[in-house]
């Protein structure tokens, strides 16, 4: 792999941590600038709603740009509202910064997934992708914590520069090593019958995204109030998720690449099996400790893989393909907590488990309906 995969990588890093580190910082903002903590909760919503919108806008927006440019512009704006947020007095500016650090942040996502496959073999996609979301699943074991800690001990604006020191080599890295050549053919994609699999692809991706959030977000509850673990052991917990999802990415390019179909619905069918497990067990310290990894790692496997059959399947237009999959992805991130929450309200904390199970055997019932669908309408031709 090209060593400029690793710095675009470090750039998703410092993303992911910025998206994901309010989650501890929020209570520290709220008293500092003098809002309420559900207030201060609107940071979390405005960056979510940002990168919904602003996966596919901006990479239709800049699909004529050299994609060097387009990672630049994202990246040095993202950089730059960061330096904005850790200055300002005002919650109303810093919930600004928020909104638009997402716009950039989802642009720069939709490009260097385009750009990432076109540095490498044309069958070398998948492993690609895995190095790029492997800034996601770091961001989870380290960034996360990493960004707790300097919340408590400096300030939650410390955490906020760090964001910003930690995408500067990217920045400079992009100046040197990303080709500055423009992006070929038009925003869209070709055929019907791509375009009918592409869309499986994203809403698979979507309810893969869905499960894995709404069991993430609500990971600490489950674990003290149903398994019965201490607070102290939330953080060893999360960071084991999120090793599992690293080993999980990591080891999904290679398959990916592929493109076994069989194996993509025997890693959905064991994660399927593998939330069912966890909500059955999950009073059980040892099993739970065992499935929180398990079910990271698969998790991002499946997820990732997904990712990368979306980008083989619009080859004609990558960017467009890239920013609809990081809207796919946020838009499951953003429900799952939402049917997670509600089924608490009307259950108890194990009810996000089965909720996870749901979304995953949904997507698996779509990929086999999906998979069936040329068979048959071949059959009809006959």
């Amino acid at each position: 792999m090209p060593f400029v995969l690793y710095l675009l990588g470090l750039a998703v890093f410092a993303q992911a941590t910025s998206e994901f580190m309010l989650s501890g910082l929020g209570p520290d903002i709220a008293q500092d600038l003098g809002v309420s903590i559900p207030t201060a909760g609107w940071l979390t919503s405005a960056f979510a709603v940002g990168m919904i919108v602003g996966a596919p806008a901006i990479a239709v927006l800049g699909a004529r740009w050299p994609r060097r440019r387009t990672l630049l512009v994202t990246l040095t704006v993202f950089l730059a509202v960061h330096v904005l947020g850790a200055i300002t007095t005002s919650f109303s500016v810093l919930l600004i910064t928020r909104v638009i650090a997402a716009l950039a942040n989802a642009g720069f996502l939709a490009v260097a997934l385009a750009t990432a496959t076109s540095l490498v073999r044309p069958d070398a996609k998948g492993r690609a992708t895995s190095v790029l979301l492997g800034g996601t699943t770091l961001a989870c074991i380290a960034g996360v914590p990493g960004g707790a800690l300097l919340g408590q001990h400096l300030g939650w604006r410390s955490a906020f520069w760090a964001v910003a020191i930690i995408s500067l080599p990217a920045v400079i890295a992009i100046l040197r090593s990303v080709p500055a050549a423009r992006t070929t053919g038009p925003a869209t994609v070709g055929g019907i019958r791509v375009r009918r699999r592409l869309v499986v692809l994203l809403l698979l991706g979507a309810l893969v995204n869905g499960a894995t959030f709404c069991s993430f977000t609500y990971l600490a509850p489950v674990l003290t109030e149903v398994t019965g673990l201490s607070q102290a052991s939330i953080p060893l917990m999360l960071a084991l998720f999120g090793l599992g999802s690293f080993i999980g990415v990591t080891a999904a390019g290679r398959y990916a690449d592929r493109r076994i179909t069989r194996w993509a619905f025997v890693a959905g069918s064991t994660l399927l099996l593998g939330w069912c497990a966890f909500a059955i067990t999950a009073s059980s310290p040892a099993t739970t400790v065992t499935l929180v990894f398990i079910q990271g790692a698969l998790s991002f496997a499946v997820g990732s893989t997904l990712i990368s059959y979306a980008l083989y399947a619009s080859a004609e237009s990558p960017v467009l393909a890239g920013g609809l999959a990081t809207a796919s992805l946020n838009v499951g991130a953003t429900l799952g907590p939402l049917l997670g929450g509600a089924a608490i309200s009307l259950t108890n904390y194990r009810a996000p488990l089965w909720v996870s199970a749901l979304l995953a055997g949904t997507a698996l019932c779509v990929a086999a309906i999906a998979h069936r669908w040329p068979r048959r309408a071949a059959l009809r031709e006959t």
